[in-house]
């Protein structure tokens, strides 16, 4: 190709654009929440014992976990306004790492949004068979792992409920 930027790799699909933003969030956030949107820990400060204070807490959550989304919502926005293929697919790879450390138990994070984020970024992953370049084969451990945390992740939990 020429000296001008290759962009096929923005047509794939919208799905990590629309869905990936919320996911993510949920996933980077402080602790889990349940599998509405997460909450942001204020402070790393001692949780309160009555149920009072920790039934309030969800709706001082909502902003922050809003804030989060956005804040996620506006970096997909500059991977695919200003980034390359490149940088789209290390965000992806760390989407990933993000995912299986939920679905393998060495990070907390709310099991449905890991599901969610799996699910996009692999069909993501299994169209780049239809682009030039080596996208595909440079993605072949990431697919690998993240079918192997679609299934964890969508079996029971040991509480008997689905991930």
């Amino acid at each position: 190709m020429s000296g001008r930027r290759r962009l096929d790799w923005l047509g794939l699909t919208p799905e990590p654009e629309r869905e990936l933003p919320v996911a993510v969030a949920a996933l980077r956030a402080p602790y889990p929440a349940s599998p509405s949107p997460p909450p942001e820990a204020p402070a790393p400060a001692a949780e309160p014992a009555a149920a009072e204070p920790a039934a309030a807490e969800p709706a001082a959550a909502e902003p922050a976990a809003a804030e989060l989304a956005a804040a996620e919502r506006r970096r997909v926005e500059r991977l695919v306004l200003r980034g390359s293929r490149h940088g789209w697919l290390r965000y992806l790879a760390e989407v990933t790492e993000l995912v299986t450390s939920v679905a393998e138990g060495s990070r907390p994070g709310d099991r449905a949004a890991a599901l969610l984020a799996a699910e996009v970024v692999l069909d993501h992953h299994r169209m780049l068979i239809g682009l030039p370049g080596t996208g595909y084969g440079r993605t072949a451990e990431d697919r690998t792992a993240l079918e192997s945390a679609v299934r964890t992740l969508r079996a029971p939990t040991r509480t008997g409920g689905m991930g």
